[in-house]
């Protein structure tokens, strides 16, 4: 920039703050004190612009910021913390808040735009989510690792037509317990007795102390539990199937993000 213009613009904002910026009086021109502390808070006020403008752009493009995701209890086996994996190593900026909740609160935390994805079993039907299903499994029985039935080379599901059914969650309902009666009922089987647990962790709890058996996804027996036999049966066996779940107005990049992370899982899966 040529002099006259630049003098011509100092001496403006000396005139709009009123004050000197520089002092002239000597041969060689310096700063004022004043002047000093402009110069100081106008290259903070830069440098401040420039982290703002890439902060800004990162968390645009889904870089950085935050995602909150919510999931049923038994959703912590199999699939989900693998794709968690996979977003936290291609964002690992992006702070990821994770949560626990049965389907009723999902649907209402998704509604209430509470949380970005909600992970569901059985799947949410709520018209304003977009919806796709993560994995699908059969379900196996969970017995006390003394139960008869153990000892059976084999299993049929009507074979534990006399036993002790546990069910969970407790409620709200309808609920997987109710999708659990739907299978026992197409078999023909009234358990003999039923109780209701409020997640699949305590379900499981009360199983390996011999209260009775249990009907859950396959994913679950990944992680063994002392007091707790798996076991794969004969009969109806509609499996169990696991969905993501976000509102179709929610168009933040970090959950478009996740959910090409899960067409890409899908992919190598088929």
């Amino acid at each position: 920039m040529a002099q006259p213009p630049l003098s011509r613009q100092i001496a403006q904002l000396e005139k709009d703050l009123n004050v000197k910026l520089f002092d002239r009086s000597r041969a060689q021109i310096r700063l004022t004190p004043a002047g000093d502390v402009l110069l100081e808070r106008a290259r903070q006020i830069l440098d401040q612009l420039d982290s703002t403008f890439r902060e800004v752009t990162r968390i645009g493009q889904g870089s950085a910021g935050r995602l909150r995701i919510a999931f049923v209890g038994s959703a912590s086996h199999g699939v989900l913390p693998i794709l968690i994996k996979s977003y936290r190593s291609h964002y690992p900026d992006v702070d990821l808040a994770l949560s626990a909740m049965n389907n009723a609160d999902l649907e209402r935390a998704l509604v209430q735009r509470e949380i970005d994805i909600a992970v569901a079993r059985p799947s949410l039907t709520f018209e304003e989510f977009r919806s796709v299903e993560l994995h699908r499994e059969p379900l196996v029985l969970a017995m006390p690792d003394n139960s008869p039935l153990n000892a059976s080379g084999q299993i049929a599901l009507k074979d534990t037509a006399t036993e002790t059914f546990i069910l969970y969650p407790r409620r709200p309902r309808p609920s997987f317990a109710d999708y659990i009666l739907g299978v026992l009922n197409t078999e023909g089987i009234t358990p003999k007795e039923t109780i209701f647990a409020q997640d699949y962790q305590t379900a499981i709890s009360l199983v390996s102390v011999g209260v009775g058996l249990s009907l859950v996804p396959e994913s679950v027996s990944t992680t063994q539990r002392p007091g707790v036999f798996y076991k794969h049966y004969t009969g109806t066996n509609p499996g169990t199937g696991l969905s993501a779940h976000a509102r179709r107005d929610n168009t933040k990049p970090h959950v478009l993000n996740f959910f090409k992370i899960i067409e890409t899982y899908k992919r190598k899966t088929r």
